[in-house]
């Protein structure tokens, strides 16, 4: 890690008190050359002023308002457990009355419950936890830096118990590894036990741009070096994968994505469509929202109630 003196925190009402991440996910757009790192993804760089700069933007504000946590990095890295950063932004927050919401993978932040439930009883707390496979065995793989998925629907059942409302982000979904009903069944039924209130999905299917394409694919030779049938059988054309058979062609798991994606950033499942349509019907099922935009003007909303001012009864 490096430490820098950022000039400033949020963008204009979410905040990334640090940049990189140690998580190891092996899909993580926020690899892409795109966004310029000047330092390696995992050398993480520390606004070591977060704190300072966030009581300085809220003491100007008008208005209160959602602060929430960018999508780029996780805010409750390792790190965290010693800088203590994200816990002291999430004080502030408190003070000033603001509400807080924030997108994470990591059980660490059960240690904030306490700042995030008195927040929540004043004015509004989310907490956003990426859940993408029901099996444990894979996640260890595809996200092998972060506590697994059952781990993380203790949190959720934390958050629910505290009075917190949750949402969970069901992406990516990788296509031929965990774009399957099995997988959605699995996420759903987390979910619904947990109480979460929405699900955001933005497709079946993943992004892949220069810079984190070269990493997933590296991941995918590592992890899943079994070669898998090609196959054409699919309505529109599409190529589909299966377990290799004598006398069928195969291919790597790479191999596979590079022959079905070429180049493209949006590589969706050849299934997506189908799977798409059951993850709505089991989630109107549990009377659980699906979106994404309806989703994000639910958690930017900030209550009504002013908690400065007295109410009549």
């Amino acid at each position: 890690m490096h430490f820098v003196t950022a000039k400033s925190i949020l963008t204009p009402r979410s905040m990334n008190i640090y940049r990189g991440c140690s998580h190891g996910c092996i899909y993580c757009d926020s690899r892409s050359k795109c966004y310029q790192f000047t330092h390696d993804f995992e050398d993480i760089e520390v606004k070591q002023n977060a704190a300072e700069l966030l009581e300085e933007a809220l003491r100007k504000k008008r208005k209160r308002c959602m602060i929430g946590t960018g999508s780029m990095c996780d805010p409750y890295i390792p790190l965290e457990k010693e800088l203590n950063l994200m816990r002291r932004c999430l004080e502030i927050i408190d003070r000033y009355n603001f509400g807080a919401t924030l997108i994470t993978k990591s059980d660490l932040v059960l240690r904030d419950l306490d700042i995030l439930t008195s927040i929540n009883k004043k004015t509004k707390a989310v907490v956003q936890m990426t859940l993408t496979t029901a099996d444990d065995e894979l996640c260890r793989k595809i996200e092998p830096g972060v506590c697994p998925t059952s781990r993380r629907f203790e949190v959720l059942q934390a958050c629910r118990d505290a009075g917190i409302p949750t949402v969970v982000w069901f992406s990516p979904l990788l296509p031929f590894i965990n774009d399957t009903r099995e997988n959605i069944e699995g996420i759903v039924d987390y979910c619904a036990r947990s109480g979460v209130r929405a699900i955001i999905c933005f497709g079946i299917g993943l992004t892949l741009r220069e810079g984190n394409r070269e990493y997933f694919y590296a991941a995918l030779d590592r992890h899943f070096p079994t070669p898998v049938v090609l196959t054409s059988s699919t309505t529109d054309g599409s190529t589909t994968a299966s377990a290799p058979t004598a006398g069928a062609g195969t291919a790597s798991l790479k191999e596979l994505y590079q022959k079905t994606f070429g180049y493209s950033y949006m590589c969706s499942s050849p299934h997506e469509a189908e799977l798409m349509t059951y993850l709505a019907k089991l989630c109107r099922q549990h009377n659980i929202q699906l979106g994404t935009d309806s989703v994000f003007k639910w958690i930017e909303e900030f209550p009504d109630t002013d908690p400065l001012q007295p109410t009549l009864f």
